[in-house]
């Protein structure tokens, strides 16, 4: 039997010996493409190069790719574990010509590998064409040799033209074309029709390739122009090929869930294989792993929340099974055992895995806990049916599955309005697609993308340059011809000496100067991912395409910027040394006044912690190791030990920065020529920023030794305070919060002592109401916890009473209030209180013995308490 790593290993050799680049998978973060909250598809990768953006080193190429689709327009969550073949995460295998080859190889080689290296039955095996695809048709009866009856036309039904299932298109205009789909017949026993049937969605026949043959341009107006090179796009869903190969009619039969299934029955103590929650268990556990190993940590916003619910889905699942403990993190090994060849990052992650999921888990326990009081409350006021707001409440708040809250309903014999839910949630979609429609300022017209080249940077060198030319002006987004004085535009050069921002590297300011005419470039940046747009003003003449500038960047900025991302990647090395290897990049920012790092780690770091970083990052300061620059290709690299940055995209040939034995990076941005340079680096700040996820501010070179000559300041200030000087600083002050300590006793023994004193005055004076002693007074000067132990002593003297005490401060008074003995069965401190409480716009509570709370001083307090014995006298009787 053919396994899912046998099945992986022998596409990507069958392209490898077809003369294709086997390309690694991308992160499931799309890198530089704000448009897409996931990789949803094998073709996001390559979108740049479809488009004519981005040129790759390559015109074929095959890779494994993993895709999510649990948020956004592609989202299939609700259904994982139910049906036979939607997934949360799944494997896309693609083969990919970019001008090279066509329709007829590729075919060719999609049937070659079907029927002659996996031995699928050709009989078993049927086609779709877009109607008009004559020339398909011909490469499969023709050259092929199929049928013509298992050769299926599909042709415009999805009520437009060129709206087909056998028709793709990237977006309402741009790159698309007609594709071939191949499909598999389990055979008449199992129920459904051949695709373009009434009964298509039946699951006899499934889907297992598509071939996208991508040779037009649509036009705004709809037209189609065919492309000077046309490119083929494949796509082989890898769990549902793994069912086919391996004689299994669903995805979850296959030997890499089986495994996680039985592994999942195992931690939940399930018998039932069959069991839906094990497969939504097993299925879950891939999509949060992977999101995790790519940089996305549970948060109640973005990704993050997409990542957060589908952990929480899991645990519900493991809830319904009858697993109330911590299970899910321990399915990391597991999954580790059946993917971590193909993919090592989740190998070399996977503690850091387990720690999230682990925290995730104890953190929904607490909000399961939280949670349930609210719907305690919910379901007191609720005359049958929990409101569908209140039920949305639960959900999004706490994080409670809408079917937990249904559950504990049921129980109660109440009912959920899930018609008010389902308009609260959709309006919570509207919300978020209003929002998550990733603002873009960096995109530019695919059509002048694809006529210019990418911008050559010549800052690593040198900060000015002359004779540079002006190939684009944006204004307001739009391709304009010319700016004039006054104008807010982004200029676009053939080369520049300006860094355009990236890898958390601020864009660079300056000056475009062209014979008097000057433009104040504010900031730089990318777009398009290649070209370096300098956003500024016209300060005065005009800039016209075509135009020779001379361009110069703000030296002192741009020095002070390179000393922090040197830094920067030193206190990342100095990090994973101090704290372990699961130390990752969640971001940064290096700019000229300081640098930001964020970083996986699960708990605050200690103060000696900061200080040995600090140690290691000055050591390697100065050691003045040379920064030295290598350019190589990805593998080489890797190989060579660089760390690759999260979130960043990065080409065929690969820039590395190495700098001593501790740090080795792929990075882009400019740096120090030695480490020496930096000078000086000072951590300033140290927090969390989201649940596995720090954050540590530093400053180097002056501005840290700005920091330090201030804190001096502050310390010899304290020091004159103090009466000393900055040596014996802590000294001084030990001995005046030990000073001050001793002087809180003495007052809290006189407090006690009065209060005491005060006591037996009012012991004296209870009033009898049916043999139960009342006290209700106020005490000058009392705070709370005086009032407390006054209680208490009253309690003691008086056996059966009611007692209630106000302390008054600043306008402002303190209640407690206490019942004792046999009162206890008629009378209760916390309705009494909040008697009082009322009366004086106050509010408190408590148990049936104390209770507390506070509200204004004056008359209304003095009224109320003189009213006490009346109180408890109606309570009595």
């Amino acid at each position: 039997m053919k396994t899912t790593s046998d099945i992986r290993r022998d596409f990507l050799e069958f392209f490898r010996s077809k003369g294709h680049t086997i390309v690694p998978s991308a992160p499931l973060i799309p890198a530089n493409d704000p448009t897409l909250l996931f990789t949803n598809s094998g073709m996001v990768q390559f979108k740049n190069v479809f488009l004519g953006s981005e040129k790759p080193g390559y015109v074929r190429a095959a890779d494994v790719q993993r895709c999510l689709r649990a948020g956004g327009k592609h989202n299939d969550l609700d259904q994982v574990g139910y049906t036979a073949r939607h997934h949360t995460f799944f494997e896309m295998l693609g083969n990919w010509s970019f001008g090279d080859y066509f329709k007829e190889e590729a075919i060719a080689w999609a049937w070659e590998l079907l029927t002659k290296v996996w031995g699928l039955a050709p009989e078993r095996l049927l086609v779709t064409i877009y109607h008009t695809d004559d020339e398909a048709f011909d490469i499969w009866h023709k050259k092929i040799g199929l049928p013509v009856d298992r050769i299926i036309r599909i042709g415009d039904n999805k009520g437009a033209p060129y709206a087909s299932d056998n028709f793709w298109q990237m977006a309402d205009t741009g790159p698309c074309g007609p594709c071939t789909e191949i499909f598999y017949d389990h055979g008449e026993h199992i129920a459904g029709g051949p695709p373009g049937s009434p009964d298509e969605d039946g699951d006899r026949f499934i889907e297992i390739w598509n071939n996208v043959f991508m040779q037009f341009d649509r036009q705004p107006d709809g037209t189609l122009v065919p492309l000077p090179a046309p490119c083929v796009d494949t796509g082989m869903g890898l769990e549902r090929l793994a069912a086919v190969l391996q004689g299994v009619h669903g995805n979850y039969d296959i030997d890499l869930f089986q495994h996680l299934i039985r592994k999942a029955a195992e931690f939940t103590g399930t018998g039932d294989l069959q069991n839906k929650s094990l497969r939504v268990i097993a299925d879950h556990i891939r999509a949060c792993a992977f999101l995790i190993v790519d940089g996305v940590l549970p948060s109640n916003e973005g990704r993050g929340y997409v990542l957060r619910r589908i952990i929480r889905r899991a645990l519900r699942h493991g809830w319904m099974l009858g697993q109330k403990g911590p299970f899910f993190s321990r399915m990391v090994a597991p999954l580790v055992a059946v993917m971590g060849d193909a993919y090592p990052e989740l190998t070399a992650n996977q503690e850091f895995v387990e720690k999230a999921l682990q925290a995730e888990e104890e953190r929904f326990a607490e909000t399961l806990d939280s949670g349930m009081r609210i719907f305690d409350d919910v379901a007191a006021r609720s005359s049958g049916v929990i409101p569908g707001a209140d039920a949305f409440r639960l959900y999004d708040t706490y994080g409670f599955p809408v079917d937990l809250t249904a559950d504990i309903a049921r129980e109660r014999g109440l009912s959920v309005d899930m018609d008010g839910f389902e308009a609260a949630m959709e309006h919570q979609r509207e919300t978020a697609r209003a929002a998550g429609k990733f603002g873009n300022t960096t995109t530019m017209p695919a059509e002048l993308a694809a006529q210019l080249s990418p911008t050559q940077f010549l800052g690593y060198d040198k900060l000015t340059d002359g004779g540079l030319e002006v190939v684009a002006l944006l204004k307001d987004g739009r391709v304009v011809d010319a700016i004039e004085a006054g104008d807010e535009a982004v200029v676009i050069l053939d080369r520049t000496p300006f860094y355009a921002e990236s890898g958390g590297q601020v864009g660079d300011a300056g000056e475009l100067d062209e014979k008097g005419s000057r433009f104040q470039v504010r900031d730089t940046l990318k777009f398009a991912g290649q070209f370096h747009g300098h956003v500024g003003k016209q300060l005065n003449g005009g800039l016209k395409r075509g135009d020779r500038v001379m361009g110069a960047v703000d030296a002192a900025r741009r020095g002070a910027t390179v000393l922090n991302h040197s830094a920067t990647h030193l206190l990342h090395a100095a990090l994973r040394s101090v704290l372990g290897t699961h130390v990752t990049q969640k971001g940064s920012l290096v700019a000229p006044e300081r640098l930001r790092f964020d970083f996986s780690h699960f708990q605050p770091l200690t103060a000696a912690e900061l200080a040995e970083i600090e140690r290691r990052v000055n050591a390697e300061i100065r050691h003045n190791h040379e920064a030295e620059v290598r350019h190589m290709g990805m593998q080489d690299a890797l190989d060579f030990g660089a760390m690759a940055l999260f979130g960043e995209k990065y080409g065929d040939e690969v820039r590395v920065l190495r700098m001593g034995e501790t740090s080795t990076e792929l990075c882009g941005g400019t740096h120090v020529s030695r480490t020496g340079d930096i000078g000086v680096f000072k951590i300033v700040s140290e927090g969390g920023v989201s649940a596995g996820v720090r954050r540590i501010e530093a400053l180097t070179g002056q501005g840290a030794l700005d920091y330090i000559a201030t804190e001096e300041q502050r310390l010899d200030e304290a020091a004159r305070l103090l009466g000393g000087n900055a040596a014996d600083v802590a000294d001084k002050l030990k001995a005046l919060l030990d000073r001050q300590k001793k002087l809180e006793r003495e007052i809290e023994a006189l407090k006690a002592k009065a209060a005491s004193g005060a006591t037996a005055d009012l012991a004296g004076s209870a009033t009898d109401v049916r043999g139960v002693r009342v006290i209700a007074t106020r005490l000058e000067g009392f705070d709370a916890k005086a009032l407390r132990d006054a209680m208490d002593r009253l309690k003691q003297q008086l056996g059966d009473a009611v007692i209630v005490l106000a302390g008054a401060t600043d306008g402002k008074a303190a209640l407690v209030a206490g019942v004792a003995g046999n009162a206890l069965g008629r009378i209760k401190a916390g309705e009494l209180l909040g008697h009082i409480a009322g009366q004086i716009n106050g509010k408190g509570g408590g148990r049936p013995d104390m209770a507390q709370g506070g509200g204004d001083d004056g008359p209304a307090l003095m009224s109320a308490l003189a009213a006490v014995p009346t109180w408890v006298d109606d309570r009595l009787s």
